[in-house]
């Protein structure tokens, strides 16, 4: 698996699996299906290989490069009806 992470939180914000290429430029991240417009070099990490941990959920953990922690102050999102 693959995580993008902010560089000044290392909070984990998106994951893919290992083969989809990812493109990390001063400007922007360009994925498999869309382009993230607020992460790019300067402020982001792309770590691959990693294993993600089992309820792993947008903004739910940390990633540091070596270790997951939970994120003392993430809140999941209602969920749709």
């Amino acid at each position: 698996m693959q995580t993008i992470t902010f560089k000044d939180s290392n909070i984990s914000a998106y994951s893919f699996e290992d083969n989809p290429t990812i493109i990390v430029t001063a400007e922007n991240i360009t994925c498999p299906n869309f382009i993230i417009g607020d992460m790019n070099s300067s402020n982001a990490a792309v770590y691959t290989g990693v294993t993600l941990p089992g309820d792993w959920a947008a903004e739910k953990y940390f990633f540091d490069g070596t270790t997951w922690t939970a994120n003392p102050d993430y809140v999941a999102p209602p969920e749709v009806e």
